[in-house]
């Protein structure tokens, strides 16, 4: 089974490279896209202030997700630091449940993730190069980069709460998948824990104790993301709701609100 497959089969993952060069001094990353980054260390040394975070010295190649937006800043030695850096989009939103349970910043040491160090080759050589198409292949291979840190993320257990936690949970991904799978479907907290293949009583505090949250509401948060993709794609209310659970334009709008803070219509305004 794969764990990742109903995430990018709803929502795309795009990557956007904006900088890609040596870096002396200092250089501030804004907020302004509402948009996470990824941050590609190949060699130097880089003190990262900011991301929730007081400040932390990288000192080895590493990958540095900060999952969603957030000021940050960088700071390099008068040797400098090879850097390729990228805003990050996953479905259209920054509070995705995938990155619901990853700290503000995510740092993986290039070593110790699984067949990233041959990609980073390809995206510094991609990047710091001139070939036709090259804005097109640094930004596929810096969204290579971010599954490769999500897959060691779950293979490795380095989140311990949310849904990449859930996931890497024998028993509660299968749940998860199913959710994501089929977010139109009406769960039950008996047909989940059986999919688990645990009591009812134990699912609902397992899950609760992994992910966060209850089961009933990762489904509706699920179906919220969902609702809003669907939106962004053009779809009517009248053909969402079935879509992701409700019987009715105005059953949505009510849960939509709820969760969202706003109505469906005021939402996609805003959103643009």
């Amino acid at each position: 089974m794969d764990a990742l497959n109903a995430l990018f089969t709803h929502f795309s993952l795009d990557a956007r490279v904006f900088y890609a060069g040596t870096l002396c001094g200092a250089e501030d990353f804004s907020d302004a896209h509402g948009l996470g980054c990824l941050h590609v260390l190949r060699n130097g040394k880089v003190r990262v202030i900011g991301a929730n975070q007081r400040m932390i010295d990288v000192t080895e190649p590493s990958l540095m997700l900060v999952s969603r937006p957030m000021k940050h800043r960088f700071e390099v030695g008068d040797d400098g630091a090879n850097l390729v850096c990228a805003t990050i989009d996953f479905g259209g939103t920054s509070e995705h449940p995938l990155f619901a349970g990853l700290p503000d910043l995510f740092l993986a040491p290039m070593s110790e993730v699984d067949g990233l160090e041959a990609v980073v080759a390809c995206l510094f050589n991609e990047a710091f190069g001139a070939l036709v198409g090259r804005q097109a292949v640094i930004d596929r291979l810096a969204e290579y980069c971010v599954i490769l840190l999500l897959r060691h993320a779950i293979d490795h257990l380095r989140v311990d709460r949310g849904a990449l936690a859930g996931l890497a949970d024998a028993r509660l991904r299968v749940a998860l998948m199913a959710i994501h799978d089929r977010p139109e479907h009406p769960w039950t907290l008996e047909e989940l824990a059986g999919l688990a293949a645990m009591s009812r009583a134990r699912f609902a505090v397992h899950f609760r104790e992994t992910v966060n949250t209850t089961p009933h509401d990762y489904l509706t948060i699920w179906r919220m993301c969902v609702a809003r993709l669907l939106l962004k794609k053009g779809m009517s209310l009248h053909m969402v709701a079935p879509r992701v659970g409700y019987a009715s334009a105005s059953a949505l709008t009510k849960v939509f609100s709820s969760k969202v803070g706003c109505s469906p219509g005021a939402w996609l305004a805003r959103s643009g």
